[in-house]
């Protein structure tokens, strides 16, 4: 029997097990997880407090999601292009790029996160204001004031320059874990090093990095939680916000933990199975 028809036959039993022993398949902390969430879902539809506290904190999922998403795609764009810059053959470009990733790496995020709210933002008003100052004072446009700056856009702003630097980290390893003999073989066949680095070495690399950049996300997603020091309407802030005017501190901070652990366990698991699917297409050498 090929090992085609054997795999099929695997995935075909796997289809019809029943749910009992697919739940005897899944890993002890997980059952565990499970049966915490469900319990805790049945108090919170049970108990007047703990409901009240979900329909007052799930209205800050949105504001969780959006900041996490814009960031990280912001973050991604950056970050690629601070990687591209890391493997650079310019000495300057590659200096300019190490000099950006390891400072930025080195602040905490909740300070990056009051330093663009507090003096990067004013500092971006000012300089439009200055740049665009022949326009305003021929009233084609008007000036800039640093009020009308939302916090959740300075918010996201933090969050794409303190997770671009970690992302570009991860594209440069991509990129070097790529074979050097391919972009030789590309430049070979006439490529010149960017044609080779955009339709040879970036492919593989990206494919690669896809699991790391799937727990950056993750990590974003956890750490978005720091904007509730702005006063965004988040998760977070809306509990501490309901905990500071009912003094219920235990419950309201249950609910919002099992906010985060909801959407995090879930993309855990989503980049567990993306791991896997990866590693599939991935040949094995022949003996």
């Amino acid at each position: 029997m090929t090992d085609s028809s054997q795999s099929m036959q695997k995935n075909t039993r796997s289809h019809l097990l029943p749910l009992t022993d697919r739940l005897a398949q899944l890993p002890y902390w997980l059952l565990l997880a499970i049966l915490l969430g469900l319990f805790f879902l049945w108090t919170i539809l049970n108990d007047t407090d703990y409901n009240t506290i979900f329909k007052a904190t799930t209205r800050g999922i949105g504001t969780t999601v959006y900041v996490s998403v814009i960031a990280y795609m912001l973050a991604l764009i950056l970050g690629l292009m601070v990687g591209l810059m890391r493997v650079s053959r310019s000495r300057l470009v590659q200096e300019l790029a190490s000099f950006y990733v390891e400072i930025v790496r080195g602040v905490p995020m909740l300070v990056i996160l009051y330093y663009i709210a507090f003096v990067g933002a004013p500092a971006i008003v000012s300089l439009y204001n200055f740049v665009a100052n022949p326009l305003i004072k021929a009233e084609l446009i008007q000036a800039l004031n640093v009020r009308q700056l939302d916090f959740t856009v300075r918010a996201i702003m933090a969050l794409t320059i303190g997770y671009s630097a970690f992302i570009s980290e991860i594209f440069r390893a991509g990129i070097e874990s790529v074979n050097v003999g391919q972009m030789q073989a590309a430049q070979a066949l006439g490529m010149t090093y960017w044609q080779g680095m955009r339709y040879i070495v970036l492919p593989q690399a990206i494919r690669n990095v896809l699991p790391p950049l799937g727990n950056d996300f993750i990590a974003m997603l956890k750490d978005s939680a720091l904007v509730s020091a702005l006063g965004v309407q988040d998760i977070t802030q809306l509990g501490k916000v309901y905990s500071a005017s009912t003094f219920k501190f235990f419950e309201t901070y249950n609910v919002v933990a099992f906010l985060y652990l909801i959407m995090t366990v879930g993309l855990s698991l989503g980049v567990r199975s993306l791991e896997k699917r990866l590693g599939q297409y991935v040949s094995k050498p022949s003996l």
